[in-house]
């Protein structure tokens, strides 16, 4: 599938992964500064922002996808950049292609099979529940959200997946009833018989439960050179919540 995606600066290639109900756009402020020294580039996922909608939705699929956009632009040695469910996209991609990874960055995601989490299905049914009939502005749209997503802070990341479809009307972008249908398969674990013995990173934040101490052991199995920084005041969105911090962290593993 050929995704969407934003391109930023120039030098050696970077690949930047959004997460669950992502977009491209979530990563312009820290791709804009890494693009001081690399080429980043900054796909939607599928069924995510404006790439294509597909039945299928899972792992090998996404995984499939990074590779027809790193053989688009002939990538080879590149640094790789994961979110969440772009983190885990990241780890097949690493343990798959290993060759093609100069270093790999995780941020806030592990192995492990998780249960599907509630609040993500929360998110869902919220948003499957608006009536864009009656919403003539995203300011409607968040006070359909309102009555079940209390914090205005991710009631903002997700509307930016609002768009006007046509003059009148406003609609979703994410592929909402593909995602919710396929929300096991997100919720996988990463159970792949290779090693990615290169370089890595695993950035978590101090405030989530993503990734614990108890995943560690597991974790440097698969991935022997991982070095795990956690950012106390961050939660899930690590790089949304300590920009600052996430920036430094990914600086000081890249000049290593």
């Amino acid at each position: 599938m050929k995704l969407f995606y934003r391109q930023f600066g120039s030098g050696p290639p970077m690949v930047i992964l959004h997460g669950l109900f992502g977009i491209s756009d979530n990563w312009v402020s820290i791709a804009r500064t890494l693009g001081e020294w690399y080429t980043v580039y900054v796909p939607d996922l599928r069924n995510h922002g404006q790439s294509p909608h597909s039945e299928v939705f899972d792992f090998n699929a996404l995984e499939d996808d990074l590779l027809e956009l790193t053989e688009e632009f002939s990538l080879n040695n590149f640094i790789l950049i994961g979110h969440s469910l772009g983190g885990k996209t990241a780890m097949y991609f690493a343990l798959h292609h290993p060759q093609s990874i100069k270093k790999l960055i995780v941020v806030d995601i592990g192995l492990k099979k998780a249960p599907v989490n509630t609040e993500h299905q929360m998110l869902i049914n919220a948003m499957l529940g608006v009536d864009f009939s009656r919403a003539k502005a995203r300011s409607d749209v968040d006070r359909q959200l309102e009555v079940a997503v209390t914090s205005q802070r991710l009631r903002q990341f997700l509307l930016k997946n609002v768009y006007w479809r046509d003059s009148r009307t406003l609609d979703w972008r994410l592929n909402l009833q593909v995602i919710n249908e396929n929300l096991l398969n997100i919720f996988e674990g990463v159970d792949i018989p290779a090693r990615y013995t290169g370089p890595a990173l695993f950035i978590r934040g101090g405030r989530s439960g993503y990734l614990r101490e108890e995943d560690l052991e597991e974790l440097k199995k698969k991935f022997p050179g991982a070095l795990v920084k956690t950012i106390p005041e961050a939660g899930h969105w690590v790089h949304a919540d300590s920009p600052g911090e996430f920036l430094e962290a990914v600086k000081d593993f890249l000049d290593q």
